[in-house]
């Protein structure tokens, strides 16, 4: 396993983060998603742990809460000393019916980091990460919520996830000019299905110092290797109860007829190619897995050991490669020409 910069705060997590959205399951919704138990829940941090994973990512809204309860109680049964994990975590969706319990305000986020580190069982929370925009809520009053709570000692870094590029500049214009803890890192959706994070938050990213959490690695499974031209919904699949994020299915399966020899000829499933190549992008600071079964986690730890030849990439790149988009083709274009040329 290999460890990289958590933003700007000099420590380091793995390159592959273990996600627990599919702890407990709890009704409705999340039951599609999954009902790992206690036991299951502690069996796969165990196996992450082995395998030198230092990095755990839940969600205050994960099964209504529950997630971080199981997540939190693992690690207590494993004995894990609290300074070796970095514990993320998130706010934002509803946890409730009042018309208070969402978004980014004051209280909502007072609320539920002390309701997160409650279920967690811990005295502060790593990484905390708005888990969306709040249209209602000025960025300046969230962020001094944020701030108030790093200098209080409940959080020790902030992040956003799922933020237009323009957003994070300003949060971050807001944060250096009123003194505030700044975010270090953002969670995006990127994989070889959908590579839109690389127009112009991945260049935010590199510009700013901020590491990239990638969530949905594998297309919301669609990168697994069970679905292909003739198996276009495999029996027990995810995605036949909830299809997203959305995807162009005739684009997976051109990449699931590039990456099937790739997979072969490195001795992996075509899911430690599809993480594999996410490894191998710059910016990307680690990777979010998420696992029912110890064999699923097994195969995607394995992700970290493939080192795909430039060949490979080029190939991947190549099937993969969005379609250029204005203001980006326009950019790249102006660029060249101020490059000086040779005789």
């Amino acid at each position: 396993m290999r460890y990289r910069p958590l933003g700007k705060t000099g420590q380091f997590v793995s390159e592959i983060c273990l996600g627990t959205m599919t702890f407990s399951g709890g009704q409705g919704f999340w039951r599609t998603v999954g009902t790992v138990d206690q036991e299951g829940a502690t069996a796969l941090v165990a196996r992450a742990l082995e395998a030198g994973v230092n990095f755990f990512d839940t969600a205050n809204v994960y099964s209504e809460g529950q997630s971080e309860v199981l997540l939190g109680r693992a690690l207590r049964d494993l004995d894990v000393p609290r300074e070796n994990v970095i514990i993320a975590t998130k706010v934002f969706g509803r946890t409730g019916p009042g018309p208070n319990s969402a978004g980014l305000s004051r209280g909502h986020i007072m609320d539920q980091v002390e309701a997160s580190l409650k279920r967690l069982g811990v005295e502060h929370l790593d990484l905390y990460q708005i888990h969306g925009f709040d249209s209602v809520t000025p960025v300046e009053v969230t962020l001094r919520a944020l701030d108030d709570c790093v200098s209080q000692g409940m959080i020790r870094t902030l992040g956003c996830s799922n933020l237009a590029a323009w957003q994070i500049m300003k949060a971050l214009g807001v944060s250096e000019q009123r003194g505030f803890a700044r975010f270090e890192t953002v969670q995006a959706y990127y994989t070889l299905a959908s590579r839109d994070l690389e127009r112009e938050i991945l260049p935010l990213c590199d510009d700013q110092g901020l590491g990239v959490m990638v969530w949905s690695p594998l297309a919301g499974g669609l990168l697994s290797g069970k679905f292909t031209r003739s198996t276009q919904s495999p029996e027990g699949a995810r995605r036949s109860a909830f299809d997203f994020p959305p995807v162009d299915r005739e684009r997976v399966y051109d990449l699931v007829d590039v990456m099937t020899p790739i997979a072969q000829a490195h001795g992996v499933s075509i899911s430690a190619i599809a993480l594999a190549w996410l490894l191998h992008r710059k910016g990307v600071m680690s990777v979010i897995v998420g696992a029912k079964t110890l064999e699923q986690l097994d195969d995607n730890l394995r992700a970290s050991q493939v080192r795909l030849t430039d060949k490979d990439i080029a190939t991947l790149d190549e099937v993969s490669q969005p379609h250029p988009e204005y203001p980006g083709w326009m950019l790249e274009r102006q660029a060249d020409e101020r490059l000086p040329t040779r005789d």
